[in-house]
């Protein structure tokens, strides 16, 4: 059996509210399910309950989404990953206007790390001669989260 997608990507966030103004109000997603969930122990650890907030930017069942996680049973630890460390550092969304999602992001107060450059899409699995826009962001928590658009297809 193959991988076919990813199925989702699980945030860690010390304050539920805080983290919404940037996942739903900047970047646009809707809430799918915010529920209190109680998961079972893991390696040893009490089993913990959490807020998970599912997050999604399109609906149906095989539909990849994001699930912010807030600890409730234990206070939230840990900080976020630096960029190009060991282990996962970023992640990234394909979007459709770049200029009116970081407009959005800014009006929200959040900070753009550096204006939306262009790039090869090669690296992206496709033929060359398409270019990309690329932009990184930083949620509340510290988090990572790149955003690209397609600004020319290939071989056009």
């Amino acid at each position: 059996m193959a991988v076919r997608a990813i199925s989702h990507v699980a945030v860690g966030v010390r304050d539920m509210e805080r983290s919404l103004l940037f996942w739903r109000d900047a970047l646009g997603l809707f809430v799918k399910l915010d529920a209190i969930e109680e998961l079972p122990g893991i390696s040893g650890q009490p089993a913990r309950k959490r807020r998970a907030v599912y997050l999604g930017w399109s609906e149906g069942p095989r539909e990849s989404f994001v699930v912010l996680d807030q600890p409730l049973s234990v206070e939230p630890s840990g900080e976020p990953a630096r960029l190009f460390q060991t282990g996962v550092h970023h992640f990234s969304f394909w979007v459709d206007d770049m200029a009116q999602n970081v407009a959005r992001v800014r009006a929200a107060g959040f900070d753009v790390l550096f204006e939306p450059a262009t790039g090869d899409t090669v690296a992206y699995g496709e033929a060359p001669g398409g270019t990309v826009l690329s932009t990184f962001l930083r949620d509340p928590d510290g988090n990572y989260v790149q955003l690209d658009q397609r600004v020319r297809d290939p071989g056009a």
